[in-house]
This record gives structure tokens, C-alpha cells and sequence, in this order.
């Protein structure tokens, strides 16, 4: 099997390299840095069944079409507030004309296309849990649109290219996730605070702390991920409309459905680094969500996975991590 994973140098995509590679999996890699470094791939140096481009996805990938592709999975597009704020014209150009150039390219070679979407597509949510079947609350016009409605505009152009082509497309809602290899300076909240409780900062909320998020440890998405593209169309199809009634493009959120308050997040990273840093409240951002939750119902059913790794596991695994790059 020849995997093509976009975005192959960023923390999910790292992840997600070193497991398919593992698996024996030859995997195509395609990243342009501009949220991610060159010296992340020093890590995939012994794998033999790898390689790798430096293209911007916004151009069409011709030099592609030479490989028989079985999988394209698109993670492309920078996913913290720091990376996605930066230039929100090239934000929303990766995802929409990004994925338009892969969704071509599966078309030609009748791949499996799995698009990377997020939370995020359901704003401020005036539901909770989150399920599938909500259509979000999102300003259009505020700092994070380009992420919320870049991604949301993706997920309609899978639709139209599902509808139009008979194509073998899927969807995966991200939430928050969080494990090694995550970018110590990529202004979210986990590495955020570990950073700065590993160096004796102030911690720092924005807001009064009473958020809440949900958070999911990278080897849990791995595996949901894993599941999602080996599953047939067939079943993935058939299990979809018999149990939930959705005829519509693969769609399943993927996160961790344990719901933390941001301020009990704080402490408990203090606790763990045992660090003496103070937590210090600012503005919070606009547009930030309240509460963050997902509903996994359907993957659950689907896939036979749900998330294994509780939060202070997955925080002592993140932090060692942090320990070794920071110091």
C-alpha cells in the first residue's frame, strides 16, 4: 500500500509517518515547512520506505500522478492560532485549493481520500456534546475564520466531489490532541503551559479558566485514524445509514469525550512538572469557544475504537518530551 500524507512534517503527520512506516506502508511525504521544520525529518532518516517533497499544495502536484497512490491523507493546513492568524490568505488557500489540487489527484488515481478537518467547524457550540449531525456556530468574519471557515469550505468541496464523482471520501473532525513531537512554540494551550511550567513562567489563561476542551493523545488518533482508512467503503457505508440514517460523505469526529476546564488543566500540569509557577489570568481571545466536547458515538460503532489513554498518562508521556528538547 503507497500512502500520500500531506502536512507529513507537522505533529500529526509525524505521528502518523513513523507509524505507517513501521507497518511497512510506503509513504509519499509532503510538507512546505511554513509551520513545521526541515530537521523533523532527521527522525525518519532509517526508514527505507519513505519519501519526501517540499511543495506547497496550493499548485497542483503533476509529479504525483507517476505514483500508483492508494491512500492520500490531507493534513495541510497550519492548525494553531499563531501559524493560521499569521497569513490568513494563505490559511484559507491551503484549504480550499490544497485540497481541490488532492481531491484531483485521487480523482486520477482513484485513491482513498481522507480530509482532515476539525472541531473548529462547529464554531462556539450551542450543543453539547458536539455530534456530527451539528452545523456549527461560526463568526465568518473574526480572527479564526480563516481555520473555522477554511476548513468548513473543505469539507463541502469533499461533499461536492462525493456527489459528482462517486469517490471513496472521508471525513475526520480532530479535536484537540495533544503527545511528543507536538511544537513547544505553537501557542496552544498544552504546550503552552508545559513550556512554561517546565521554565518557571507565569502559566498563562486567557479568560477566566471556566472553558472547557476535550483532549485526545496522539496514539488514540493514530489508531482512529488507522481504523478509518482500512475500513471498506462498503462497510464504512453500509453501517453508516443502518444504524444513523447519514447519507451523506463519511463524516466521524475523532477526539477524547473526557471534558476538563482549562484551569484544572493548569494545575494539573503544575502538579506534574512539579513546578512553582503562578497562574495568571488575561483577555480571552474573541471568538473562543466555551466548551468543547465531542460526541464519538459514531465512531465508537464504526470503527470498534475509542480513545485508551487518560489525560495525566498522556501529559507525563508529552512532558518527558518536553524535557528532552526544551533542556
Amino acid at each position: 500500500m503507497k500512502v500520500l500524507l500531506v502536512g507529513a512534517t507537522g505533529f500529526i503527520g509525524l505521528n502518523l509517518l513513523k507509524f505507517f512506516l513501521e507497518k511497512s506502508y510506503e509513504v509519499i511525504g509532503i510538507d512546505n515547512f511554513y509551520s513545521s521544520s526541515e530537521r523533523n525529518l532527521e527522525i525518519l532518516d532509517n526508514y527505507k520506505n519513505f519519501m519526501f517533497y517540499k511543495w506547497d499544495i496550493r499548485r497542483y502536484p503533476k509529479f504525483l500522478e507517476k505514483y500508483d497512490i492508494d491512500i492520500i491523507i490531507n493534513l495541510a493546513c497550519p492548525a494553531s492560532p499563531k501559524w493560521y492568524m499569521k497569513d490568513p490568505v494563505f490559511t484559507l488557500e491551503t484549504s480550499f485549493i490544497g485540497a481541490k489540487n488532492l481531491l484531483d489527484l485521487a480523482k486520477k488515481k482513484n485513491s482513498i481520500f481522507l480530509q482532515a478537518s476539525t472541531s473548529e467547524v462547529y464554531g462556539d457550540p450551542e450543543i453539547h456534546p458536539q455530534n456530527e449531525e451539528y452545523r456549527g456556530n461560526v463568526n465568518t468574519l473574526g480572527s479564526r475564520a480563516c481555520y473555522d471557515e477554511g476548513k468548513r469550505v473543505a469539507e463541502t468541496l469533499c461533499y461536492e466531489y462525493w456527489k459528482s464523482f462517486n469517490m471513496d471520501i472521508r471525513i475526520m473532525r480532530i479535536f484537540n490532541t495533544y503527545g511528543p513531537y507536538m511544537d513547544i512554540k505553537d501557542g496552544r494551550v498544552i504546550s503552552n503551559f508545559i513550556t512554561q511550567a517546565l521554565k518557571g513562567e507565569d502559566i498563562t489563561i486567557y479568560g477566566d479558566g471556566n472553558q472547557t476542551r476535550s483532549f485526545q493523545y496522539i496514539d488514540d488518533l493514530v489508531s482512529a485514524i488507522y481504523k478509518y482508512i482500512t475500513i471498506s467503503r462498503e462497510e464504512l457505508t453500509e453501517k453508516l445509514k443502518t444504524k444513523f440514517n447519514w447519507n451523506t460523505v463519511p463524516t466521524l469526529n475523532l477526539g477524547n469525550p473526557e471534558e476538563y476546564k482549562i484551569l484544572d488543566l493548569a494545575k494539573i500540569i503544575l502538579k506534574l512538572t512539579n513546578s512553582e509557577s503562578k497562574i495568571v489570568f488575561k483577555e480571552k481571545f474573541q471568538d473562543d469557544p466555551k466548551q468543547r466536547k465531542p460526541d464519538i458515538t459514531k465512531a465508537k460503532y464504526i470503527l470498534n475504537w475509542e480513545p485508551k489513554i487518560e489525560l495525566v498518562e498522556g501529559l507525563q508521556k508529552t512532558i518527558s518530551y518536553f524535557k528532552e528538547v526544551l533542556f
